[in-house]
């Protein structure tokens, strides 16, 4: 078994330098220089490029954005280039993708992750985040106007014009089934309107680090939406703080009347209904300018992690490619698992 193992770790050693060269780069985006200074800078002593260099390396900061340094209350992890990412990853099909632990900031896995990008309805996170940290009465009706209806891209909707629901049920519609005429209603009520919801919602990815990031509106049908996989990482980070985003987005269907209809709506996450997974969070999105996207908090064993999968061509690839990480996770865990308990086998 030791065998084994060493194997294992020599034939993804081969993997190390693109590793440490996104440790340095997340570093100075995600932590920021002062926490590279305080101990970081492993990775730069072994012949990584320096902080600074990789910094100006990366995307540039979204104009009318200011890049605002991380507080002691935004999600600061501590990026190491750890076991999991050194040893030899899955393939994704995913254009982008990005995994990373919860708790300790630990990149698992990193495909493409140096560029911004549409990232469609997963946009409603915010929408949600924004609406929630405004104290609105979640059990107020609000109402679905002819300001609501997709012009952009022309989508379908199932909720009429003039139709009368709870906050809390446009937020869980918003969430859950991707409603884009709830998320869009979810900002023309409130307090000043869809443009001070966006201003909200750029004003706190700002109080999140989230430097390469820019929002236009409640919904994420314009591509104008944008951010890169790591602040797309401190958005499902802090979303998952709400207690109210976690229920909601994990809920598998929810019905609610629509003029005299009783309508069913369900997640568009299939694997909220799998058991072989223990999701704390998620959310979907989809325009043709971003591809397929899927963003999750959940947990593969007792680690918590972050998934972020962009830019995907089919209907089913980032499910696909979300249960190929789960997959190479859960083996690689059982593989530390039997080394640790067997060290001189």
């Amino acid at each position: 078994m030791a065998a084994r193992t060493g194997g294992l770790i020599c034939f993804a050693d081969k993997h190390m330098r693109s590793i440490l060269k996104v440790t340095a780069f997340l570093a100075a985006v995600v932590v920021g220089p002062a926490a590279v200074a305080a101990g970081l800078t492993g990775a730069v002593e072994r012949g990584v490029p320096s902080v600074a260099a990789m910094a100006t390396s990366a995307v540039a900061p979204v104009p009318g954005l200011s890049a605002a340094p991380v507080s002691d209350r935004t999600f600061t992890p501590v990026v190491t280039a750890g076991e999991y990412a050194r040893r030899a990853p899955v393939q994704l099909k995913s254009r982008s993708a990005l995994v990373v632990r919860a708790d300790n900031g630990e990149v698992l896995y990193r495909k493409n992750i140096d560029r911004d990008m549409p990232i469609a309805s997963i946009t409603k996170l915010m929408t949600a985040m924004v609406v929630l940290d405004a104290g609105l009465p979640l059990d107020e009706e609000v109402s679905v106007t002819a300001d609501d209806v997709d012009r952009l891209k022309n989508t379908h909707s199932r909720l009429l014009v003039g139709t009368r629901m709870s906050r809390a049920d446009l937020l869980l519609l918003a969430l859950m089934a991707s409603e884009n005429r709830a998320a869009s209603a979810l900002a023309g009520s409130f307090p000043g309107g869809r443009k001070a919801a966006v201003l909200a919602m750029n004003r706190k990815a700002a109080e999140l680090g989230m430097t390469h990031s820019h929002f236009v509106d409640g919904t994420g049908l314009s591509s104008d939406n944008r951010a890169s996989p790591v602040d797309l990482v401190r958005l499902v980070k802090a979303a998952d703080r709400y207690d109210v985003i976690r229920q909601y987005s994990t809920t598998q269907q929810h019905t609610v009347k629509v003029g005299r209809q009783l309508q069913v709506f369900r997640n568009t996450n299939p694997l909220v209904k799998s058991p072989e997974w223990a999701i704390d969070l998620t959310k979907t999105g989809f325009i043709n300018e971003a591809g397929r996207c899927l963003v999750m908090q959940a947990r593969i064993g007792e680690m918590p992690v972050i998934f972020v999968l962009m830019d995907s061509v089919g209907k089913m690839t980032r499910v696909g490619d979300a249960n190929r990480i789960r997959k190479w996770l859960e083996s690689t865990l059982r593989v530390s698992s039997i080394a640790s308990a067997n060290p001189g086998a």
